[in-house]
């Protein structure tokens, strides 16, 4: 009976240890510490266990963890099929790769064991962003948000680096547990290069952080209310011209605080082309007095198609859409057309000779049309957005 007890408790131990890690390090409210240690106890528990029971271990746990979005995937009104199909993929490819990583251990192929969980876990990331309609988002690298120095890797590597490095770690510790009794050198070697990796990767992100950044600064202001806790954007008409005159009033002030540029969320109103231009004359004097550009979303309605718009207005210039290129699933999809083209423009004030861009929201989590505003040397992103109070952060 104490055999059993032993041998299920140091398996149900290092699945809630996992489980809870990651559930409380990812997600809408990231801890971000607890990601770094978040594998450790499956891992170590794999290297000394049957694989079946390491592979029963590692899905349960990354399973479980994934239940912190259950509840947000009800706010966006996808079904449960939806939780149950993404978390089972991604929880059997963490279970693959934690048996990969014991198989080559098993065989003695340390070095490789420590580089194949890492591995395959970007790989599948990178093919899901490829694939799936929400592109990088549950990315592990989202957790590091607040991360500041170890976030400078995605300007090198993009997300699929930051993820890379923080499994790199979890591997590298649990390889150095694994062999500390038998081989203690091999232990203090992995354990050395693993620490060695994720200093480089920090000084660069410190030295990053440190360095002056070329060109002007400029000031942006935002206005969003999430007053009435309404999702839906206001109809057409009345309600929707009474909506933008607020906002106009709220974008004035912040003009007079030292405002270059307004951005205000995505999808507030309803306009169609008839009334396109009342819109359009309830911002534009807005920016006109105030010499500056303010950003502001809207649903646009041309016949039989809509587009989710973001309106650019900047003093004594045309105004300028661009259509939002991701839509999300499902009532997103079922209301809107893609865009496809980039808009990109002069700045202002002392950034007129810098480039701009707009993308709206979901866009973000997609690397276009990002990486061609990159190459196109846009410096500023201004990027409506409408959330959902829960997913502020």
């Amino acid at each position: 009976m104490e055999f059993w007890l032993r041998r299920w408790g140091a398996a149900l131990g290092a699945t809630a240890a996992t489980a809870a890690m990651v559930y409380f390090s990812n997600g809408l409210h990231p801890w971000w510490p607890l990601m770094w240690f978040a594998p450790l106890p499956v891992l170590v528990f794999a290297l000394r266990r049957p694989a079946w029971e390491a592979g029963v271990v590692a899905f349960v746990a990354m399973m479980a963890g994934g239940l912190n979005l259950w509840s947000y995937l009800r706010v966006l009104g996808a079904p449960p099929v939806a939780w149950v199909v993404d978390f089972s993929m991604e929880a059997l490819v963490f279970a693959a790769a934690v048996l990969l990583l014991r198989r080559l251990v098993r065989r003695g192929e340390m070095w490789s064991g420590w580089l194949a969980l890492p591995a395959l876990w970007v790989a599948f990331e990178y093919v899901r962003n490829l694939l799936w309609p929400h592109g990088s988002a549950a990315c592990l690298a989202y957790s590091q948000l607040k991360f500041l120095p170890f976030l400078q890797l995605a300007s090198l590597t993009g997300p699929w680096g930051m993820s890379f490095v923080l499994l790199l770690f979890a591997a590298g510790v649990a390889l150095g547990i694994h062999l500390w009794g038998a081989a203690r050198g091999q232990a203090v070697r992995i354990l050395s290069v693993t620490a060695g990796v994720v200093a480089a990767v920090l000084v660069f992100g410190a030295v990053r952080l440190a360095g002056h950044q070329p060109g002007p600064e400029v000031r942006v202001g935002l206005v969003a209310s999430d007053a009435d806790n309404n999702w839906l954007p206001a109809q057409p008409g009345a309600a929707t011209q009474r909506l933008f005159r607020e906002y106009a009033e709220q974008a004035e002030s912040l003009f007079a605080r030292g405002a270059q540029v307004v951005v205000i969320p995505e999808n507030l109103g309803v306009v169609s082309d008839a009334d396109g231009a009342e819109a359009d004359a309830i911002f534009q004097p807005v920016v006109d007095r105030a010499g500056g550009m303010l950003v502001a979303g809207m649903s646009h309605i041309s016949g039989k198609v809509a587009w989710n718009e973001a309106r650019v207005y900047a003093a004594g210039e045309p105004v300028r859409a661009y259509h939002k290129h991701h839509l999300l699933p499902p009532f997103e999809t079922r209301l809107f057309i893609p865009g496809h083209g980039r808009l990109m423009f002069a700045g202002v004030g002392t950034a007129a000779n810098d480039r701009w861009g707009v993308e709206i929201c979901k866009d973000m989590d997609f690397t276009e049309p990002a990486r061609g505003y990159g190459r196109a040397g846009v410096g500023l992103m201004l990027v409506p957005g409408w959330d959902f109070v829960v997913d502020a952060f």
